[in-house]
């Protein structure tokens, strides 16, 4: 057990590791962060900060040295850089979990391992395996990069055989390859965060709904509607990934839904956008939930305050500095609302520059309350 009054250290400078760094800094630790050049909102909660690259062992070192438990806000982390933190201090996710995390087939080979059910794909590193893969999925497919795709970044969706020479094109263009995948029929996207301590506790927060627009989070709504019995299935899944995983902190368990059927789309060993809510709308947030999974502080039982909690993503719409916010009178009149800015210094299109959250009577008001208060929010100079 990490006790209050150590030092965390965090990998990664974003709007992730500001927000662990909350309560981080309430709970009594000291947080060290390590971020590249460029916006870095979590520094302005730092005590101290290291400006280095990620693929800088030497600056991974020196967090590790000032650190009693180093964490990370993003699963990209180079893996030598990862191995350096590993060797001198507790890095939670682990080399082996950010190993799996990190590419979409190890993370589906691990999934098929457990018997989780997930799209159907197949990897693809050269044009034939792409021609045998689409020979079996068919129309529609979705050809994704196996690492470092976000907010719907590297896929190319092949609608009709008419896509098939662009795709063939681009496979040699990634030399860590693709996964192919057929698209599935859903009803719904669910997101559970699970979370675990080094002692084996685990805790769940029942599953929230995601509605994404052009590849990127839209609104996030608690409780998810649909099937108690899909809900159920999907927190079994999110334990078993969680035990199986060895993980020490808290994941985000993608699924996709149809009736009671449930289908992993992906992992994120880390908070994660889709779990924002939690700061207004539940017991504990999924911020507080990871420092004390990572420290082995006592787990509690995560439960919404309100009958319904929603959340708005604020995307940037054009590439300027010197950002400001404007329309927060009237946003703020609802007290159920909430503005969170993440303190970036510059706008650029699709970038996410805060949220908002809201309460209400349930999830559909809780959501109309949130984006009519988005609705007036805009960015500019």
């Amino acid at each position: 057990m990490i006790l209050p009054g150590g030092a965390i250290g965090i990998l990664g400078g974003g709007q992730l590791g500001r927000m662990l760094a909350v309560p981080a800094r309430q709970l009594g630790y000291t947080v060290n962060v390590l971020a590249p050049l460029g916006d870095a909102p979590a520094l302005g909660l730092a005590d101290h900060a290291i400006r280095a690259s990620f693929e800088d062992q030497g600056a991974a070192r020196q967090l590790a040295a000032m650190s009693d438990v180093v964490t990370s806000e993003l699963e990209n982390v180079p893996a030598a850089t990862a191995r350096a933190v590993a060797e001198r201090r507790a890095l939670h996710p682990s080399v082996e979990l950010l190993a799996i995390t990190q590419d979409r087939n190890e993370e589906h080979a691990f999934l098929d391992g457990l018997g989780i059910s997930t799209a159907p794909g197949r990897p693809v590193h050269t044009v034939e395996e792409l021609e045998s893969a689409i020979s079996l999925l068919g129309y529609p497919s979705r050809l994704k990069s196996a690492r470092g795709g976000y907010d719907g970044g590297g896929q190319f969706r092949l609608r009709t055989p008419g896509a098939l020479d662009e795709a063939r094109r681009l496979v040699p263009t990634l030399r860590r390859g693709w996964r192919l995948e057929g698209e599935l029929r859903f009803e719904r996207e669910l997101s559970v965060l699970v979370a675990r301590s080094e002692a084996g506790e685990v805790v769940c927060y029942p599953p929230f709904e995601n509605e994404h627009r052009d590849g990127i989070l839209h609104v996030t709504t608690w409780p998810a509607s649909g099937s108690p019995r899909a809900h159920s299935r999907a927190l079994e899944i999110a334990r078993t990934i969680a035990e199986a995983s060895g993980l020490v902190g808290l994941m985000c368990v993608e699924c996709f839904v149809a009736g009671d059927e449930v289908r992993v789309n992906e992992l994120a060993p880390r908070v994660h956008n889709s779990g924002h809510l939690t700061i207004e709308g539940a017991s504990v947030s999924q911020f507080e939930t990871h420092i004390r999974a990572i420290c082995g502080l006592p787990l509690l039982t995560p439960e919404p305050v309100a009958g319904g909690v929603a959340m708005v993503n604020l995307l940037g719409s054009e590439d300027r500095k010197h950002v400001r916010l404007h329309g927060c009178d009237e946003a703020l009149r609802d007290p159920r609302v909430h503005v969170h800015l993440y303190g970036k210094d510059r706008e650029r299109p699709r970038r996410k520059m805060g949220h908002v959250t809201a309460t209400g009577v349930d999830a559909a008001d809780a959501r109309a309350r949130a984006e009519r208060a988005a609705a007036v929010l805009r960015f500019g100079g």
